[in-house]
C-alpha cells in the first residue's frame, strides 16, 4: 500500500482541496447540481500553485487552464460518490490504515513538538539568574532525600537565609560556596522539570516546593529576569598578570592596564592599543576582536561586565583568573525569528524533553481512553513460555487462551493478538519471552501504538488541518480507484500492435553514426610519447590503458567508451577522426593533457531493431490508449452533468470584491 500512497500524492490534481469550505455567491462553475464557488476556486489554487501571494502573480489563462482541470477532478469526485466509494470496505480499510500510519506522525509533530519548541522559542526570549540548593539522592530512600530537601525549605520560609543554607547544606560543590547561584540561565540549558519550576518565578520568589531531577532535589529562587541577549560582539585588551621574566606580578599588570585604559579614555585607537599591548595572542592581530559570542562562554566575571554594556562602550578594568581585561562592545544580536530558530530549537527540544512530553501525552491517552493493564496476563505468558523467543509460536496456547493484556477505548488486546502482533516486529524478534523484562517493553510499545492508532482515528474530527488532510487523501484514493476502473485496467496493447507499430514507423526509430573506442590519457607530454611508442612496438592497447590512463575511473574499463554517437562528446568527436577500427591517434593535446585515442568499432546510421524498441513503443501505444480512455471517460462524464464554465467570473479571482 505505501507505493499507491507515493504514486497518489504525486497525482498531479491530488493535492487541490477539500470541497468542505465556505461558499459564496460568486459561481464560476457548475455541473449537474453541483456549484463551484470563486471562493473554493481560488482555495484551491492557491493550495495547489503554493499559497495566495504566488497565486496573485499567475495570469487569467492559467486561473482558466486550472479551472477546465479542477471541473474534470470534481466531476470525477461526484461519480466516485455515486459509486459507493465511501461505503466499500477496501477503500475504507486503506484510508483507516493510513489515518493511523500519518495520524501518529501528525499528533507528533503538531500535538507534541511543535507547541514544545514553541514555548521553547518563548522562554529563550529570556534569562533568568537563579540559585539553588541541591540535595543529592540518598541511596535507596528517595523519601529521605525529599525530607531533606523539605526541611531546608520549611527553615527558608521560617526567615532562614537561603544564600546561607545554600552554602550550609548544597550538594552542588560549585554553586553551594556562592550562596547557590548559578549565575544566568535560559530555556533548554537544564532538566525540564527545573527549567518549568523556575519559569513561573519572579526576581526575589523561591519556588514552593523541592523539585526533583536526575542529580536530585533542588530548592530553587530567582534573582534576577530579563530579556536575553542572545549574543554579543566584543574586543578585549588583557594584561596578563605574567611578567616578561615568566613571574606572576599583578600590580604590574595593573599599572600596564590602567595606563592602557587611560590611552583609550584619551581617544587613541583600542584596536591599536590591543595589538601593541594585549597578551592574548590569538585575538591582538584582529583589534582584539572575540566575535559573537553567548552568555557563559566567557569567564562569568568577564561575562556580566560585556553583557550589562552598551554598543560601542568601553569598560573599566575586569579582573580575572587570567588577567586585567579592557573591554569593548562591538555588537548585539537581536532574537531571531521562531522560522530561523526552528532546527536549533528542535535539536534542543529532542535532548532535552522530548520523550517527557511524549509520555505525558501517552498517559494522558490512558486517562481519557480508560486503559487498564493486566500484569497477571504478563505473568502467565512468562511463567507458561519455557525457553521460547519471539517470532517463533507459543508452546502452550491453552495456558494463556482468553486473558487479556491491557483494554483501553471498549477494545481488548488478548495474549493470543499481543504475542500475534509482536512476533512480527523486528524490534523484538528473537528476544527472550520467559524474560519479564521484555515482555514488559513489548507491552510499552504495543500500548503506544494502539493508543496512538485509536487518537489518530479520531483526530479528524477535532483538527481541522488533519482533516483537510485526510480529505485530500480520500480524494487521491478515489481518483486513483477511478483511473484503475476506467483507464489502466481496460489498456490492452499486445505484441502484433508494437511489432505492426514499429514496421509503419521505423524511420522514427534510428540509430545515427555510432563509433566504439578506448583512449589512453595523460597530464604528461613524456609520458603520452613512450607509450605511443610502446604501441608502435606492438604493445596492447586495452592493457596500456589499464595500467597507465589517467582518466577518472577509466582503469576498470581498459579506457574503452562504448557505442555512443559520433557527436555524443568531445571525446567521441575526437575519435571519429580516425578513419578504420584498429587505427590509434598520435598524441593529442586533449582536456588539459595528452591522449591517444583508438577506434575499434564504427556503427553506421540505421534502422533500431525490433527488440531494441519493443519496451519504447510499447509505452508510447499505452500512453496514446490510456489518453483515449481518459477522454472517453471524461465525456462520459461530460455527457451526464453538462459542465458549464463562467469564465468572465474568472476575471475577479484573487482581486478585492465587496462583502455580500
Amino acid at each position: 500500500m505505501f507505493t499507491r500512497i507515493i504514486v497518489l500524492i504525486s497525482f498531479s490534481l491530488i493535492l487541490l482541496v477539500s470541497t468542505a469550505i465556505p461558499q459564496e455567491s460568486i459561481i464560476v462553475a457548475k455541473f449537474g447540481n453541483q456549484k463551484i464557488t470563486l471562493d473554493e476556486f481560488e482555495y484551491a489554487y492557491a493550495k495547489n500553485v503554493g499559497g495566495w501571494d504566488a497565486a496573485e502573480q499567475d495570469s487569467l489563462q492559467q486561473y482558466e487552464n486550472f479551472l477546465n482541470l479542477y471541473v474534470k477532478f470534481r466531476m470525477k469526485l461526484r461519480d466516485a460518490w455515486v459509486r459507493g466509494f465511501d461505503t466499500e470496505p477496501a477503500l475504507q480499510d486503506e484510508l483507516n490504515n493510513y489515518k493511523k500510519q500519518i495520524g501518529k506522525s501528525y499528533i507528533i509533530e503538531k500535538q507534541i513538538i511543535q507547541p514544545g519548541i514553541e514555548q521553547l522559542y518563548n522562554r529563550r526570549k529570556e534569562e533568568l539568574r537563579i540559585s539553588h540548593i541541591m540535595i543529592k539522592p540518598i541511596k535507596g530512600d528517595d523519601n529521605a532525600t525529599f525530607e531533606k530537601a523539605q526541611a531546608i525549605l520549611d527553615s527558608i520560609k521560617n526567615g532562614a537565609s537561603f544564600e546561607e543554607m545554600a552554602k550550609k547544606y548544597s550538594d552542588d560543590k560549585f554553586s553551594g560556596p556562592k550562596g547557590g547561584d548559578i549565575y544566568y540561565v535560559t530555556a533548554g540549558l537544564l532538566p525540564y522539570t527545573f527549567e518549568d519550576a523556575m519559569y513561573t518565578l519572579q526576581p526575589g520568589e523561591i519556588y514552593p516546593e523541592p523539585v526533583k531531577t536526575k542529580y536530585g532535589y533542588h530548592l530553587i529562587k530567582c534573582s534576577a529576569r530579563q530579556a536575553r541577549i542572545p549574543k554579543i560582539r566584543a574586543s578585549h585588551i588583557l594584561i596578563s598578570y605574567f611578567n616578561d621574566e615568566g613571574k606572576v606580578d599583578s600590580a604590574a599588570a595593573k599599572q600596564i592596564a590602567d595606563s592602557v585604559l587611560a590611552k583609550i579614555r584619551n581617544g587613541e585607537s583600542f584596536e591599536k592599543l590591543a595589538g601593541k599591548y594585549s597578551d592574548d595572542t590569538s585575538t591582538k592581530t584582529k583589534g582584539g576582536d572575540l566575535g559573537f559570542f553567548e552568555r557563559r562562554q566567557m569567564v562569568q566575571a568577564f561575562d556580566e561586565v560585556a553583557f550589562s554594556m552598551k554598543v560601542g562602550e568601553v569598560s573599566d578594568l575586569v579582573q580575572t583568573n587570567f588577567g586585567y581585561h579592557i573591554i569593548k562592545v562591538t555588537g548585539k544580536k537581536d532574537y531571531p525569528p521562531f522560522d530561523e530558530e526552528k532546527e536549533n530549537l528542535k535539536k534542543i527540544y529532542q535532548k532535552q524533553r522530548y520523550n517527557a512530553d511524549y509520555a505525558a501525552y501517552i498517559d494522558s491517552l490512558k486517562s481519557r481512553d480508560n486503559y487498564v493493564f493486566n500484569e497477571v496476563t504478563v505473568d502467565a505468558i512468562v511463567n507458561n513460555c519455557d525457553s521460547t523467543r519471539f517470532g517463533v509460536e507459543y508452546p502452550n496456547p491453552d495456558s494463556i487462551k482468553g486473558l487479556i493484556v491491557f483494554s483501553y477505548a471498549d477494545k481488548n488486546l488478548s495474549a493470543k493478538d499481543f504475542l500475534d502482533e509482536v512476533n512480527h516486529d523486528s524490534d523484538f524478534m528473537g528476544k527472550p519471552i520467559f524474560l519479564k523484562s521484555e515482555v514488559m517493553k513489548a507491552v510499552k510499545k504495543l500500548t503506544e501504538d494502539k493508543l496512538m492508532e485509536e487518537a489518530a482515528l479520531n483526530l479528524n474530527k477535532t483538527d481541522p488541518g488533519f482533516a483537510s488532510l485526510m480529505n485530500d487523501y480520500k480524494d487521491g484514493v478515489y481518483i486513483f480507484k477511478l483511473q484503475e476502473d476506467e483507464v489502466w485496467n481496460k489498456l490492452h496493447v499486445d505484441s502484433a500492435d508494437v511489432y505492426n507499430y514499429w514496421t509503419e514507423h521505423k524511420g522514427d526509430y534510428m540509430w545515427p553514426d555510432r563509433i566504439s573506442f578506448g583512449e589512453i590519457f595523460s597530464m604528461r607530454d613524456s609520458l603520452i610519447q613512450k607509450y605511443y611508442g610502446w604501441l608502435q612496438e606492438g604493445a596492447d592497447f586495452d592493457s596500456l590503458a589499464t595500467l597507465y590512463t589517467e582518466r577518472p575511473g577509466k582503469k576498470k574499463d581498459h579506457g574503452r567508451y562504448n557505442l555512443q554517437d559520433v557527436n555524443f562528446s568531445d571525446l567521441s568527436r575526437e575519435a571519429n577522426k580516425l578513419e578504420n577500427p584498429g587505427n590509434f591517434s598520435k598524441p593529442v593535446p586533449f582536456s588539459g593533457g595528452y591522449s591517444i585515442f583508438k577506434l575499434f568499432e564504427r556503427e553506421p546510421a540505421g534502422v533500431k531493431s525490433f527488440e531494441e524498441v519493443r519496451a519504447e513503443i510499447a509505452g508510447l501505444l499505452q500512453e496514446k490508449e490510456s489518453k483515449k480512455l481518459e477522454n472517453e471517460y471524461i465525456t462520459k462524464l461530460e455527457n451526464r452533468y453538462h459542465p458549464v464554465i463562467f469564465y468572465d467570473e474568472i476575471e475577479k479571482a484573487f482581486k478585492p470584491r465587496k462583502e455580500d
